[in-house]
């Protein structure tokens, strides 16, 4: 049956200005899973209307009672599990692990928040003189604009709104237009079920061919104060761009090329394993996805024969089915993209050790590449897709040097038996997560996750995350009446 949601504005369900709607499609299929409201830009206001009206009694609420919506949303998300798990496969194609995951993590990111809320916020200063006083205190911001994608939909819907809130901001959510459910209005449900009150967290659906206008309203409104985005790096740049006419600070998780370096003591069986999970969980459709594995130039042979072996032996097809590791990607078009990077490789010289044959509508068959140089197009771009490539090095130097050798710098991995080998390496590489002894796609919601260049700026988890979403206030005040020169 066809679901049908209408936006959430205020704590009402209303359709669009317009009264249209939009389809929101089964990558694999092209059915219609669920229509929505096809919002506006005035749709957006009418949002952020809301959620200004709502800042100052959220803003107010005390944190025993936001603590308890928090802890109560992250039990009801995983009692509504199973119906997170079908409206993953439905809209993104996801499998039954990968939605396992999106709602473990999603919970936790909710439980995280939950005590970022009743954590300290603020500093007593050093004074000058005695019997004064300085505090550096954390408030909240204001409207937050928070758009969130499709891959991970729970995961980072979830993480565009859960420290905004937590910190006593209001938010308007812009879901991606192929999760606008799982992304969007499910976890908005979740909130108001847990007691969220009206007008805190706001949800605006849209059409694709309306996705510009309505964000630029959003972030082009005085009102809103943060934007938090996740997403391509190409939008991202634009967002930045226009947040910044407004001097709005923007928190904006990007796009990665990122590297798991083997070095030659790893135990080979274990690499592969790990390998295999960062470059092929939801079809390679993270930004922490491995695009490139850089191996020592005397194993190359052993190590890319192993993987390829494992990475042919992977269930694909249907999400709905239980044993599906490797299903669809978000669209045809995508996975005509994607294989596009394959012939445009191997047309160069590149050789294919699995997979690599034209997709099957949304399908496309995990692939393996070796003899990938700097002139074909993968070496360098970012997949997103089910495809990674064997790089070899003869010195870890070299191969430092090629994770460092591009514009993004998200996350990355060594494989070693000797962490202190481990060690000296992350403290060489450019990104803004790395993991020793393990593969990419780590996430954990305590850390302060986020990239550097191209890869973004700003942190969502920890500390770091309090300080993107509010503002640091400096208050003072003196015991004594102060004595002036005139």
């Amino acid at each position: 049956m066809t679901r049908a949601r209408q936006l959430l504005i205020g704590g009402r369900e209303r359709p669009a200005a317009t009264g249209r709607t939009t389809e929101d499609v089964v990558p694999h299929t092209g059915d219609v899973f669920a229509t929505v409201a096809a919002g506006t830009p005035d749709d957006a206001t009418a949002a952020v209307d809301a959620a200004a009206a709502a800042f100052d009694a959220w803003s107010r609420t005390g944190v025993v009672q936001r603590r308890k919506i928090f802890l109560q949303a992250a039990d009801l998300l995983e009692q509504r599990t199973e119906e997170a798990v079908e409206l993953m496969a439905g809209e993104v194609a996801g499998t039954r692990p990968w939605a396992l995951f999106n709602v473990e993590l999603a919970a936790n990111v909710l439980r995280e928040a939950a005590a970022v809320i009743t954590s300290p916020r603020g500093e007593v200063l050093s004074s000058s003189g005695d019997g004064e006083w300085g505090f550096a205190l954390r408030e909240p911001a204001g409207v937050v604009a928070a758009f969130a994608p499709w891959n991970a939909p729970l995961i980072l819907g979830t993480r565009s709104f859960a420290v905004p809130l937590a910190v006593g901001n209001t938010v308007v959510l812009k879901p991606s237009e192929d999760a606008p459910l799982a992304a969007g209005l499910f976890l908005a449900d979740v909130l108001r079920e847990a007691g969220l009150p009206d007008g805190v967290l706001n949800v605006v659906t849209n059409a694709r061919e309306d996705a510009v206008d309505v964000g630029g309203a959003l972030i082009a409104d005085r009102r809103v104060r943060r934007v938090n985005f996740t997403g391509s790096t190409g939008v991202g740049r634009a967002i930045g761009v226009e947040a910044a006419r407004n001097l709005t600070p923007a928190v904006l998780e990007l796009g990665g090329k990122n590297s798991i370096i083997v070095l030659d003591d790893a135990d080979l069986d274990y690499a592969v394993d790990a390998v295999a999970f960062g470059a092929f969980m939801n079809s390679g459709q993270i930004c922490m996805s491995a695009d490139r594995v850089l191996v020592p130039r005397e194993l190359e042979a052993e190590f890319t024969d192993r993987f390829a072996k494992k990475v042919s032996g992977l269930t694909t097809g249907d999400p709905t089915s239980p044993d599906t590791v490797v299903g669809p990607v978000i669209s045809p078009d995508a996975a005509q993209r994607i294989h596009e990077l394959v012939q445009d490789a191997v047309s160069r010289g590149a050789r294919v050790h699995c997979g690599g044959t034209a997709p099957d509508g949304a399908l496309y068959a995990p692939t393996v590449l070796s003899e990938v140089t700097a002139d074909q197009r993968i070496h360098s771009e970012e997949i997103f897709g089910p495809v990674t490539v064997v790089l070899p090095y003869d010195s870890v130097d070299e191969a430092v040097g090629i994770v460092n050798d591009t514009p993004y710098g998200l996350t990355g991995g060594v494989i070693t038996e000797d962490t202190g080998r481990g060690w000296a390496i992350a403290q060489q590489v450019r990104t803004g997560i790395f993991h020793i002894n393990d593969q990419s796609v780590g996430d954990e919601p305590q850390a302060p996750f986020g990239g550097v260049k191209d890869s973004g700026y700003g942190r969502f988890g920890g500390q770091q995350g309090v300080e993107s979403f509010t503002e640091t206030r400096w208050v003072t005040f003196r015991e004594k009446q102060a004595q002036y020169p005139f």
